[in-house]
């Protein structure tokens, strides 16, 4: 039998190649985004009463209730934007999920959705799985910013959707306020959806405030706004997420919604919404996460490697030309196998292979591996 594939271009994830190749070569894995340190006991307990207690069968299709009014409460506190957790917020199996799921609900075959590189690798596959058009457009190297000129000069009848991330995934830079105005500006008085990945809302450093999308109600009104429990409180394993849009957009997520996951894991709503509570258990997140950037960055500078500034997410690029001019994923493959250290290679995340010689390093990761990476990074 013979499928005529939706993704002829797609591949086995370079997630899945390094962090394969880093068990084969007894690599540390600072490749795929996940910590290797415990999550909070407190929210493991919750989770374990919400079993116990019976909190076991299926949720309502949206989301148990209770959580989804914790979250309106929480986006009312950090953003100021009131929000109906009936009508306007759905519990998903993942951020990834969320943006697919968004996107299914806006996309006609012929749209075209701007998708900025390099860029997190579910985004092109998500638009061309719905019989769209990404529509490429490179943030300029080295601060990883958005070219607003470019952005208007790709806009035409046929586009559908800007997709937004930050803190941005691979990169580590973030939004400005300029940028929404920049946003402003173009969407206004269009029919273009926004699509915004703020899945590390909580990652961001320097105490620069999240431009999220949930701040600007003129925005909000044409937006589908994805986040992830498991980036915020470190169990990435969980794959549970949410996603804000206004009510008439809502419907026709949730349309898509309850024919493919319909619900999620009952336990971890439950705790969650107990958690939730907690607001230092979230406001925390960024100066613990940014402790453990500064830390690796200041040891990255005992190697050749130049890094980059990251203001956000799990991950920080550093520029290799005073090591090699090989391509990045050369290099990214013979760090694992000689050195004993796996990274992500950037190109990857651009659909032409863009090469600007730099690796990805995450750094969520316990102190004793990021100096033993360090250490044996600094071989080369």
């Amino acid at each position: 039998m013979h499928i005529q594939s939706k993704l002829p271009k797609v591949v086995t994830t370079i997630f899945t190649v390094m962090s394969r190749l880093a068990t084969e070569h007894n690599a540390i894995n600072l490749g795929q985004g996940f910590p290797d340190f415990p999550m909070s006991e407190e929210l493991v307990a919750l989770v374990n009463e919400a079993m116990k207690n019976n909190f076991n069968q299926y949720p309502p299709m949206p989301g148990w209730m209770p959580l989804r009014e914790a979250i309106a409460e929480k986006i009312e506190f950090l953003y100021k934007t009131k929000l109906n957790p009936d009508t306007d917020i759905t519990i998903t199996p993942g951020g990834t999920y969320a943006i697919y799921s968004s996107l299914t609900a806006i996309l006609q075959p012929g749209d075209e959705v701007i998708v900025f590189e390099p860029a997190y690798d579910s985004y092109i596959p998500n638009v061309e799985i719905n019989g769209a058009k990404a529509v490429t457009i490179n943030l300029i190297y080295p601060g990883y910013k958005i070219d607003w000129a470019a952005v208007r000069s790709a806009i035409n009848p046929k586009t559908k959707a800007i997709l937004l991330n930050s803190p941005h995934n691979p990169t580590g830079s973030v939004i400005s306020a300029e940028d929404i105005e920049q946003l402003r500006s173009i969407v206004n008085g269009s029919n273009i959806f926004i699509v915004s990945d703020e899945v590390y809302e909580h990652l961001i450093f320097n105490e620069i405030p999240h431009q999220s999308i949930l701040r600007y109600p003129d925005l909000l009104k044409r937006s589908f706004v994805c986040f992830s429990f498991g980036k915020t409180y470190n169990c990435t394993g969980w794959k549970l997420g949410y996603c804000v849009a206004p009510a008439e957009l809502t419907k026709e997520f949730r349309k898509v919604h309850q024919f493919n996951a319909f619900s999620c894991f009952t336990p971890t709503q439950v705790a969650l919404t107990a958690f939730l509570k907690n607001r230092d258990a979230y406001i925390g997140l960024a100066p613990f996460m940014q402790e453990k950037k500064d830390y690796f960055k200041q040891l990255m500078g005992q190697t050749k490697f130049t890094m980059h500034e990251s203001y956000g997410s799990y991950f920080i690029c550093g520029s290799y030309e005073r090591i090699s001019d090989e391509p990045d994923r050369d290099l990214a493959i013979r760090l694992t196998k000689e050195v004993g250290v796996a990274t992500i290679p950037v190109s990857v995340f651009y659909h032409n292979g863009k090469d600007d010689k730099v690796l990805r390093f995450c750094f969520s990761k316990k102190k004793e591996t990021l100096d033993a990476a360090v250490e044996r990074l600094m071989k080369i």
